[in-house]
């Protein structure tokens, strides 16, 4: 595994290691503020590359939308 993170060009590496904490940090702070306590600590653990941050950040904003939009 060393090997093959030796080859991956730093141009390359860098870039996704930025958007992975970027996005990581972004929806660690909204699970914070949510007391999303579950999703806090899965997206503090896994490393998805910035997928599950992605996913956490959507699924809560259609959450506020949907109980914004109610009567």
């Amino acid at each position: 595994m060393s090997e093959f993170l030796r080859s991956i060009p730093l141009e390359v590496f860098l870039p996704i290691v930025l958007w992975d904490f970027i996005w990581k940090m972004i929806a660690l702070w909204k699970a914070a503020r949510n007391s999303h306590l579950t999703w806090f600590i899965f997206i503090g653990i896994v490393n998805s590359v910035g997928i599950l941050p992605l996913i956490y950040i959507v699924l809560d904003n259609r959450r506020k939308k949907k109980i914004t939009t109610q009567p």
